[in-house]
């Protein structure tokens, strides 16, 4: 889950077994996208296989998206109290985060054939793993749900971005289904968040701080580890750029991050303050401001 996209097309909407029990088998599901719907035989490779930025980005968007089902453990552990919600995360949340995972990797190895991805991946999950414990979750199980929202805002912006950068037709496709879905995924985390909030609410205070604190690490953590594994493992792939890995990280991250739709991610970030049109309103800008600060290399 990298690092804002409109809303889901109807052939895109996030798997719903989990969370609408009487009817596991409806439209929504069975209309997901899937990885044979993506013509990986058809990318036009001049398009981008020269393309040293989205080399890095689409490698480590792989690794961890790939490695996700550890952290969906994790998360459904955390919400074991909360059968629905355990549920969504471990039969939908998964298993889409993890088909992203399948469908970059294909992707990746298609544009990049001669790049050691499991190799990689292998190096780059040993150190990523002992991030992805229990204990980094947030103890307060709203917050938590606070802290997802913020993620999956992070992530419909990274995709979109990355689909931004790109002018190659099949990559397009594939993140727009990506993008599409990482919608879905934060409506589902501010809905169950929203339902916890009925039952036992917790104050604005508080929340700010989890959206405020979560906000800070968007830049840390997954993305630095990924990167760092890819340009270790790059082999002769820009073999003949001048960029040490320091230049790498802050070219890429001030690339995704000049490109963010700022206003999309902003009211995303709002959302989960449940403050009522005109208040909401009234932060909108100072928000925007902290948002692209943060965001900002």
């Amino acid at each position: 889950m990298p690092y804002f996209s409109s809303h889901p097309s109807p052939s895109s909407q996030p798997c719903s077994a989990a969370a609408n029990r009487q009817s596991p088998g409806n439209a929504a599901d069975s209309n997901h996208w899937r990885i044979e719907d993506i013509p990986f035989e058809q990318i036009e490779l001049g398009s981008i296989e020269h393309n040293e930025d989205l080399f890095y980005l689409l490698m480590s968007a792989s690794f961890i998206e790939t490695g996700s089902d550890t952290y969906a453990a994790n998360l459904a552990e955390h919400y074991s109290e909360y059968p629905d919600i355990a549920a969504w995360l471990q039969e939908c949340w998964e298993k889409e985060e993890l088909q992203h995972g399948t469908a970059l990797r294909h992707y990746v190895e298609a544009v990049w054939p001669d790049f050691p991805w499991q190799q990689a991946y292998d190096s780059f999950f040993g150190e990523y793993s002992k991030l992805c414990t229990v204990e980094e979750l947030h103890p307060d199980r709203h917050l938590e749900m606070v802290a997802r929202c913020v993620v999956e805002t992070g992530t419909t912006a990274y995709y979109h971005t990355l689909r931004e950068l790109s002018d190659e037709p099949v990559l397009c496709k594939l993140l727009g289904h990506i993008r599409n879905d990482e919608v879905g995924h934060y409506k589902h985390f501010l809905k169950y968040f929203k339902e916890l909030q009925e039952h036992s609410p917790v104050s604005r205070t508080r929340i700010a701080g989890a959206l405020y604190a979560r906000l800070k690490e968007l830049r840390e953590s997954d993305s630095d580890v990924a990167l760092r594994h890819v340009f270790a493992h790059r082999g002769n792939y820009f073999a003949d750029s001048n960029r040490n890995f320091a230049d790498i990280a802050q070219r890429v991250y001030q690339l995704v991050s000049t490109q963010l739709p700022a206003d999309l991610a902003v009211r995303m970030l709002l959302k989960p303050l449940l403050l009522p049109q005109r208040l909401e309103s009234y932060l909108y800008a100072p928000i925007a401001r902290f948002a692209t600060r943060v965001m900002a290399p």
